[in-house]
């Protein structure tokens, strides 16, 4: 191979790189930053959680239950400044928004809406804290999506209610963050 054709290889490389991040117009920083504000929210759960007695296998389904809404109250304590749009910043919306106009245009995106949106009402009202819809089965995520947001740790999923995607904290049940529509029913 010339050093013209290793020069042209290695541009093209570098480009089909950074392509991802471009294509998305999501910059690194706004990524790293959701990451960093994750990290710090697992820090203020597991100080609560240490607070609390601890859970056995011999728990009954009451005793998981009420320590799950004691987990609960004691976020929303800690985070009784938060604000919605914390996780969920214009950046991370945008990618959010770009990813499902990406997935929802494919060839299989009607199948994709349906099933995200089977058995899943959007809800009038949306609040920080607010355990998740009991009434509303957990709705489907597509893989397509998921690969293209920051990957979560265990204890956080990725949720949609309705057309906004929702950040839930699994353990306390209940919502962290969500976004505006980011598709159209």
């Amino acid at each position: 191979m010339t050093p013209r054709a290793i020069l042209l290889a290695a541009a093209i490389a570098a480009l089909a790189a950074a392509a991802p991040a471009a294509a998305a117009g999501t910059s690194s920083q706004a990524i790293e930053a959701f990451e960093t504000r994750v990290k710090d929210y697992l820090a203020l759960r597991d100080k609560a959680v240490r607070a609390l007695p601890h859970l056995t296998k011999q728990s009954t389904p009451d005793e998981v239950v009420r320590h799950q809404r004691a987990l609960a109250g004691r976020i929303k304590e800690a985070r009784a400044g938060a604000k919605a749009g914390e996780f969920f910043t214009p950046e991370i919306q945008a990618l959010v928004k770009r990813t499902m106009t990406e997935v929802l245009s494919g060839h299989d995106g009607k199948s994709v809406r349906d099933s995200i949106l089977d058995e899943n009402p959007d809800l009038d009202t949306l609040a920080l804290h607010q355990q998740y819809p009991t009434s509303v089965p957990l709705s489907t995520m597509p893989p397509q999506v998921l690969a293209a947001l920051p990957k979560l740790p265990k204890g956080l999923e990725y949720r949609f209610l309705g057309t906004r995607l929702v950040l839930l904290d699994t353990d306390a049940d209940i919502v962290l963050d969500y976004t505006g529509a980011v598709f159209q029913a």
